[in-house]
Parts: structure tokens; C-alpha cells; sequence
């Protein structure tokens, strides 16, 4: 006959007044944790107490119980309702429900408290999102939500936002084959489709990193800091119907806008509403761009404007505001960290300093009526005006203030010029450059004839830089220089001719003109362009005066915008342009004094991005790349993405790292006595002269053909 297995008896439940309740030392919880004892309280007010006490009687000496039990599972639900009844909102005879242990029993008072927290499960992410999802489809608001649950409207908000996520990829979730911090890197697109489709690619991939996947979901997006979309603002932009990307779970500064049509546009419409007003001034002429490339206006003539005076009221102003900032500087000066408040007012009353520094000039309305603006935004989304620009064709034939012009001509020339001023209507100019195709190629290729250019351009400017702040180096050029000219070729006759050509970059990258190298040579140039007279008679006298170090400084700095290391096409057949062995001897050229002035691009400012070369080479080029700065696994890790990917990732990879692509690094050493004529061909990554006719012409877009 089989034995009967026992049966389990329960403990009985019990409805016990409060006053016969009290805690119990053998409680294991002593550190407070999770939501507060009022929060608790606030809880039970509404919905009532939802799990038992578990208690034990309280016994005398000789084992008999006295009537009290002691709580030694539910202090927290016991500390509450003690609130409630000390707030005397609960009667303090109230039934409370409970489940009595018989005190004989074998198993200790400390492991019921222990078994009741150990044993406790944490509500699954998933199911706290379904449960709040089920809140809210009832009419429930996130605030409403949050208040009954004591979380913030942000949590619930993060919760509810996982319904944007595929129910493909909710039950992988569930089933723990991903992590919740990768669930909730799906969140920032409601694209399902897309959602899958990035998840299916990373299944070939080790790397299934959550910034991984948010950078694959907005790789077609443009980030909330762009200067467009500072320009425009987000309010805008979403008014007019732009689509903006958000990530409820990190700092997305701002978020991703979807429309790049848009956004173009909106900016486009902003700048000419800005030049309309502008217009009114009385200019020719104002061109509109989002950006302008670097040495735009470097073939034009600027005018001499007037700063114009502080009014009273004004200067009354910039003196209280100055006082402000120096009390508050004084007042904060040794500490660690400012205040919210006074950090913001400090960069208020900097603001608003910088607004009357920064004041149009005045100029002369006979000037204006031949000159023009440029009109775009600067890289911290501002609106850019820069006045006062004369191109050549718009010069007078006799230069205004001409000493050998009579002085009734003059008068005439600039009464007319007034009356034109009056009557033209300023003509605006819309328009920007679009970004180049990109060649996708499987095989290790040289790089395109278009990006060499750019990268060189990058390389010249800032080998004009070094050189500018080499003034032993600028002077040994210049020498070299004339030394060719003295006893190589046959000078004509005159007193000295000698002169430095300035380069413009045919060629270049959108982030040129922001550079490093940039910024110094135009700060560097503006500051002696303010020193120099205007008068040619007496910069002769002012020249004089320098002391030798200005001097090898001012020499430096002019000699510097004659340097060319650009690479471009060399013309085989004898036409006006440079030949191939011009370009090989330029190269070398420039190696030599990049090696003089000890240049180094990584210390320049120059890091490979998407834009400026790894979204423009081959899938092959890239891995290289990532071979070369971290090695082979680093270029396994990326090696099956697709190119836009695998460019993204590889720009975070070579972060920091001081990779530079072949045009940028400085040429191996070589005998400096070897005399140039004998220079080796041009590096690999350039043009070979004879493969180059068998490329389809009709573009300066294809790529260079190897050696």
C-alpha cells in the first residue's frame, strides 16, 4: 500500500487591532530602501492594504500569550499604517489582516523576514510597461500614472515610450536574448521596420553596443547641435511639419531631425528674410549661403567702415554691466563651482557686452552703393553678416580720394554715386554648394582626385600657419626663392621683383574655414592688417621701425600665403597649367618644409571624420584605416557593415588615435641634398599621369588611378 504524503497546514489569518500590534527586533530589514514610509502611507490610503502582516504571538515567561504579536515580516506596511494612525486617519482600534505563525513553530521569526525579502521578484521592465500602457488606455495621464506609482513622469513617460519598439523585438526582450539598455536604444525611431532591420545586421556583428544601434537608427539624421538647426530651432521646425527623433532614456541633445530637405529650406527662408532687412541699407549686392567656403572674399576689397560711438544711454549700460560681471567675478572668485543662477546672469551680461563690441560699422554711402554682404550662419548657429566687400568689376575707375582728381570731379563722381545709391535695388543672391556623390568600391583604390585636394588644402593651410610662426624658416623660403630666380633663370630688369602669390583652394572641405589653421591665419592677419598704414608712403616709414623681431614676424607671416602644397592634375601637354613633374616638385617642396617647421596635422586640429574622408573612400580604404591606428580586431569588429555604418563606427574607433590618411603624413626622410629635378614619382594614393586618360572625364569626382 502506497504512503499517504503529509499535507501542508497554512498559517490561519487573523484580523488583529492595531493597538495589539508591534514590531518586532526580529526584523531583517534595517536599512531603508525603495519608496518612502509616507509614500507607502499614502498608498494604503487609497487602495488599501494589500498583503497580510505576518505575525507571531507575544508570550509571558511561562509560554502563555499575552494578546500583543509582534511583526517580524511587514514592518514597512506597519510603519505606515502607524502613520496614518498618528495622522488620524486610521482608528487606532482598526482591524488589520494578518497571518499568525504558531509560535512553536521550527522555523525562526528572522528567516520569515529574511524568506519574505529574499524570496521577492522585481517586476519585469516589460511587464511594468504593459501594466502602464493598460493604466493609460483606461484615461490615465503620465502625470496621473506617476503619482499613484510615487515615480516620476519621466519613468512612466520611458516606460510608455517602449510601445514604440517592434513586438519581434519585445519578445526577444523577453526572453533575455537582449539587454534593457539595448531595448530602449530602439526607442529612438518608430520605425519598426527600420527597429528590425538594424537588429537583424547586428546578429552577424560582436559589437551590439546600444550606441551602436541609436547611431545606425539616425544615421540619416541630423542632430538637434547642428547649426542649421540652431539657426532654425527646433520650434520651427516642427511647426512646419519636420520630424524630430528623441531619446527618452539618454541626453540627446535635442534629438535627431529626420528632414535635411527641410531643414534646408527653413534655414534657406530665414537667412533671406534677414537679407531683406539687410537690403535696406543701401548695399549693391548680398549673396545668401548656408556656409561659404573658406577665402571667399579673399579676391575682394574690404572697406574702411567707421565703428560707430556708444549714446549716453548706451555707455551707461556697458558700464553697469561691467560693473555687475566684475562684482559677481569678485564674489565667486574662489569658488569651486558657480551657482546655476550666476553662472546664467554671467552669461547674460557677456552676451550683451559682446552685442555692443560687436556692432555694425558706418560706412560711406557712395562705398555702399558699389560694396556687398555676405549673409550666412556661423558655427554656433548665429546669424553671420559680414559687410562691406567690393569686387573688381565694381571698382571705380579712379580711386575714391585720388589726390591728381579734381576736386569738382570728385564731388560729381560722388554725388552720382549717391543718387545710384538712392535708386538700386540691392540684389540678393541665394545659393550653397551641394555635398559630393560617393563612390562605393570594393577594392583598394586610390584616393579620389576630389578628396586629395581637400586633404592637401587642409595640409597647405596649415603649413602656412607653421610657417607664419617660423620666421627663420619663412626667411630661408624667401631666400631660396630669390636664390632660384638670381642664378637659375634670367630675372627682367627692374629694381626687385619679387612677390608673393597668394593661394586660393580651388578645391576644399566644408570644414576648412573652421579649422584651427584657419581661425590663426585670420586672427594673425587681422591683427597686422589693423597695425599697417594705409598710406603706401608711410608703411615704408613704419616698416622701418620695427625691431627685428616684428619684422621676422611680419616677413614670416607674408611670405606664408605663398605656400602651395595642394595636389591637383598635372598638365602633360604643355597648356597653361602646372606640369606633373611641377606637382612632384611642389609635393617634395612642401615635405621639406613641413619637416623644417616640424608640422604635424593630428597637433594642427585635423581628425578623420565621416565628411572629410571616411564617408568618401572605399569600404577596403576604411578597414585599412582602422588596421593601421588599432589593429586587426579593431578592423574585424566593423569589417560586415555597411559602408555608413561602418564609416561612423570607424570615425569613433580613430578618435584620438593620430591616424592620418597618406596626404596628410609627413614623407619619409631623405637626403635634403638630392636636388629636387630628381624627386621620386608621386606617392600611390596619386594620380599615375598615363592611367588617368582612361578614366571617363566630366567629373572631378572619380577616383585617382594607382601607379
Amino acid at each position: 500500500m502506497a504512503k499517504a504524503i503529509p499535507k501542508i497546514t497554512l498559517s490561519a489569518s487573523r484580523d488583529i487591532p492595531f493597538n495589539k500590534l508591534v514590531l518586532s527586533q526580529s526584523n531583517v530589514r534595517r536599512t531603508k530602501a525603495g519608496i518612502s514610509i509616507e509614500d507607502l502611507a499614502e498608498d494604503i490610503a487609497r487602495r488599501g492594504l494589500l498583503q497580510s502582516l505576518n505575525v507571531r504571538p507575544v508570550l509571558e515567561a511561562d509560554g502563555t500569550e499575552t494578546g500583543m504579536f509582534e511583526i517580524p515580516a511587514g514592518g514597512r506596511r506597519f510603519r505606515a499604517l502607524e502613520l496614518l494612525v498618528t495622522q488620524k486617519r486610521l482608528s487606532k482600534t482598526a482591524l488589520i489582516p494578518c497571518i499568525v505563525r504558531d509560535p512553536a513553530a521550527a522555523i525562526s521569526a528572522e528567516e520569515d523576514s529574511l524568506a519574505e525579502n529574499v524570496h521577492r521578484v522585481a517586476l519585469h521592465p516589460l511587464d511594468q510597461f504593459r501594466a502602464f500602457k493598460a493604466l493609460r488606455d483606461e484615461g490615465g495621464s503620465d502625470e496621473e500614472i506617476a503619482a499613484r506609482f510615487f515615480v516620476s513622469s519621466v519613468v512612466v513617460k520611458q516606460r510608455l515610450r517602449l510601445a514604440a519598439v517592434s513586438e519581434k523585438l519585445l519578445d526577444v526582450y523577453a526572453q533575455d536574448g537582449m539587454t534593457l539598455e539595448q531595448l530602449m536604444a530602439f526607442t529612438v525611431t518608430t520605425d519598426q521596420a527600420r527597429q528590425e532591420q538594424v537588429w537583424e545586421g547586428l546578429q552577424h556583428s560582436y559589437n551590439k553596443e546600444p550606441y551602436l544601434i541609436r547611431r545606425q537608427l539616425t544615421d540619416n539624421a541630423i542632430r538637434a547641435s547642428d547649426r542649421r538647426a540652431r539657426f532654425v530651432g527646433l520650434e520651427s521646425y516642427e511647426a512646419a511639419g519636420g520630424a524630430l527623433l528623441r531619446d527618452l532614456f539618454e541626453d540627446d541633445g535635442g534629438g535627431w531631425l529626420q528632414d535635411m530637405g527641410l531643414l534646408d529650406r527653413l534655414a534657406t527662408e530665414k537667412l533671406a528674410v534677414e537679407a531683406e532687412k539687410i537690403a535696406g541699407e543701401g548695399w549693391k549686392w548680398i549673396e545668401v549661403a548656408l556656409d561659404f567656403r573658406y577665402g571667399h572674399a579673399q579676391h575682394l576689397r574690404r572697406l574702411d567702415g567707421v565703428q560707430v560711438d556708444l549714446t549716453p544711454a548706451e555707455q551707461t549700460s556697458v558700464d553697469a554691466l561691467t560693473a555687475e560681471q566684475a562684482k559677481l567675478e569678485s564674489e565667486y572668485e574662489g569658488a569651486d563651482e558657480l551657482p546655476d543662477e550666476i553662472d546664467a546672469r554671467l552669461g547674460e551680461i557677456e552676451t550683451a557686452l559682446a552685442a555692443f563690441e560687436d556692432r555694425p560699422a558706418r560706412y560711406e554711402p557712395a562705398e555702399m552703393a558699389r560694396a556687398g554682404v555676405f549673409v550666412s550662419i556661423d558655427s554656433d548657429g548665429q546669424l553671420s553678416v559680414d559687410r562691406g566687400y567690393v569686387r573688381p568689376e565694381d571698382e571705380p575707375q579712379s580711386p575714391v580720394g585720388d589726390q591728381e582728381r579734381a576736386e569738382g570731379e570728385s564731388g560729381e563722381s560722388d554725388e552720382m554715386a549717391s543718387a545710384s545709391a538712392n535708386v538700386q535695388r540691392t540684389v540678393i543672391t541665394i545659393g550653397g554648394e551641394q555635398p559630393d556623390d560617393d563612390v562605393e568600391d570594393d577594392a583598394i583604390r586610390p584616393l579620389p582626385e576630389r578628396l586629395v585636394g581637400e586633404l592637401t588644402a587642409h595640409r597647405t593651410l596649415a603649413l602656412r600657419d607653421a610657417v607664419a610662426n617660423s620666421p627663420q624658416v619663412a626667411l630661408t623660403m624667401l631666400l631660396h626663392k630669390l636664390c632660384l630666380d638670381t642664378f637659375q633663370r634670367s630675372a627682367p630688369g627692374a629694381c626687385l621683383e619679387a612677390s608673393v602669390c597668394h593661394v586660393f583652394f580651388p578645391v576644399q572641405a566644408a570644414d576648412l574655414k573652421d579649422s584651427p589653421s584657419a581661425k590663426a591665419v585670420t586672427e594673425r592677419h587681422e591683427a597686422w592688417k589693423a597695425e599697417l598704414p594705409k598710406n603706401d608712403h608711410a608703411l615704408w616709414d613704419w616698416l622701418s621701425t620695427l625691431d627685428e623681431s616684428r619684422r621676422a614676424a611680419l616677413l614670416a607671416h607674408c611670405v606664408s600665403f605663398g605656400v602651395n602644397a595642394l595636389y591637383e592634375k598635372g598638365d602633360r601637354y604643355g597648356g597653361a597649367g602646372i606640369s606633373a613633374h611641377g606637382v612632384q616638385q611642389r609635393i617634395a617642396q612642401a615635405d621639406r618644409i613641413a619637416r623644417a617647421v616640424g608640422l604635424d596635422m593630428v597637433d594642427a586640429g585635423w581628425r578623420p571624420t565621416v565628411d572629410n574622408y571616411l564617408g568618401r573612400v572605399t569600404k577596403p580604404r576604411i578597414l585599412e584605416a582602422v588596421r593601421e591606428a588599432k589593429g586587426e580586431q579593431a578592423a574585424q569588429l566593423i569589417d560586415h557593415l555597411k559602408k555608413p555604418e561602418m564609416a561612423k563606427e570607424a570615425e569613433r574607433l580613430l578618435d584620438a588615435t593620430g591616424w592620418l590618411p597618406e596626404p596628410l603624413r609627413l614623407a619619409d626622410r631623405r637626403d635634403l641634398s638630392t636636388p629636387i629635378d630628381t624627386v621620386l614619382a608621386l606617392p600611390a594614393f596619386l594620380a599615375d599621369e598615363q592611367a588617368q586618360d582612361a578614366v571617363i572625364d566630366g567629373s572631378d569626382q572619380h577616383p585617382i588611378a594607382a601607379e
